[in-house]
Parts: C-alpha cells; sequence; structure tokens
C-alpha cells in the first residue's frame, strides 16, 4: 500500500514499489491492468497510469497499444560479424525469431542504392518491406533492396519461409558476407514508432548493411530500424 501525507506522490511511490518488484523479479513478463493495480494500491487508474509512464521513461516496461504493459526483456545481442546476420545473432541466443514480409515492388534504385550493390544507374530492383520479430515482438522495421533480374521471384519464398538466409539458398546462394555496416541514433518516423510500439520521442538503431555474395558481388543493401530498447549491437573483429 501507499502511504498518504508522506510527502511524497502517491504515484512516485507506485513507480518506486513497482520497479522494486522488476528488480527483484517478483513482477515478469506482462504488468497487472490498470484496474488491478489501482485495486492492489487503493488508488484511481490516472495515478496508475501516471506511475507506469514514468515506469516506461526509465525504460523498465514497454507499453504496447492494445496489448497492454510489459517488463522490459534483456537486450537482445546482434553480432555484426563478417558472416553473421540477425538470425544467427538469435540462434546463438536460442531466440525464435523471423520476418514478416509486408510488401514488395520492383523499382529504379536510387543513386545511392545503385552504389552501394555496385549497380549501373537506374537499375531495377527488388524492394521488400518487412518486421523482424523476436518471441513475436516487433523489434525491427525493415527495407531491403536486391538487384533484378537476379533475384526476380525472391518475395514469394521469402514471405513463405520468413528467412532471408533460407530463401537465398533457394537462389544458390549458401555463404554471404557482410560487406558494410553502418549505424546510427536517430528519432522514428511517427508510422515507424508505431510498428515497434514505441514512443516517437524515443530513439532507434538505423543499422544499413551491404552483403556480398562467395565471389564478392554485391546481392543485398538492407536498412533495419531496430527499438533501441530491445538491442545491443556487438561489433565481432574479423577472424
Amino acid at each position: 500500500m501507499v502511504e498518504r501525507g508522506s510527502g511524497v506522490s502517491l504515484w512516485r511511490q507506485i513507480e518506486e514499489t513497482l520497479a522494486a518488484d522488476i528488480a527483484a523479479k517478483t513482477l515478469r513478463e506482462r504488468l497487472p491492468n490498470e484496474i488491478e493495480l489501482a485495486g492492489r494500491f487503493g488508488v484511481n487508474r490516472h495515478t496508475i497510469r501516471r506511475a507506469v509512464q514514468a515506469l516506461e521513461g526509465r525504460g523498465l516496461v514497454r507499453i504496447e497499444q492494445g496489448r497492454g504493459t510489459f517488463v522490459q526483456e534483456d537486450l537482445i545481442d546482434y553480432r555484426l560479424g563478417h558472416k553473421s546476420r540477425f538470425t544467427h545473432s538469435l540462434q546463438t541466443q536460442r531466440l525464435t525469431g523471423g520476418s514478416r514480409v509486408l510488401g514488395h515492388d520492383e523499382v529504379i534504385a536510387r543513386e545511392n542504392i545503385s552504389s552501394l550493390l555496385e549497380l549501373p544507374a537506374h537499375s531495377r530492383v527488388l524492394k521488400v518491406e518487412s518486421l523482424d520479430l523476436v518471441d513475436e515482438r516487433v523489434v525491427g522495421v525493415c527495407t531491403q533492396y536486391f538487384p533484378l533480374p537476379r533475384f526476380a521471384g525472391f518475395a514469394e519464398p521469402y514471405a513463405e519461409s520468413g528467412s532471408t538466409v533460407l530463401t537465398l539458398r533457394e537462389f544458390g546462394i549458401v555463404e554471404c558476407r557482410r560487406k558494410l555496416s553502418r549505424v546510427t541514433a536517430r528519432l522514428p518516423k511517427p508510422e515507424v514508432a508505431q510498428q515497434l510500439a514505441q514512443p516517437k520521442t524515443q530513439p532507434i538503431l538505423y543499422v544499413e548493411s551491404v552483403y556480398a555474395d562467395a565471389d564478392g558481388v554485391p546481392i543485398e543493401y538492407g536498412i533495419t530500424r531496430f527499438a533501441g530498447d530491445a538491442i545491443q549491437l556487438f561489433i565481432e573483429p574479423e577472424q
């Protein structure tokens, strides 16, 4: 219960109590709803809402629209190695994940994309929009570009398998290497924040990568906008 007249606001007392529960791991996964918490502490729902918003501001919980409030899990390690992709990092940590393809189209590559993929100007590429999910949570919003005509028909098996690696194998590419990675922190666009179920004021990790086949020919340029409270990057030196 909370102490009225103690000089400390009720919502702050509730925030600290819940934070202590999270630290002690007596409060895990999903928080009780506002009605349950209001009953526990003997306050109104507005007071509970303010306490939970303060916990979100501290990065202890995340509020998912339409689903509820969840204790923030440990960060997922994304190892930026010469041969590793995000799926490899998940396998190492025994996490379940995959990609959900939202749409695809054939487009004329912009100048910077043509340059990164070492293509002539005005080349056509396959553009795929997808979401990266880990244990059913959206942790990344992705845009990938694949050279055409080499990867014509790539989107359909990709949507079915939910794996870039497995689909590349169908196109005869057993091994690919990371040729470039560029990481910046920035604020998300509103639609990206909504897809990641995070506030627009919370930074994301904006990761650009270029992958090449065994012969060194670029096969993919990808942009992933990772939830900043879900992913931490590890830079692995080349062996």
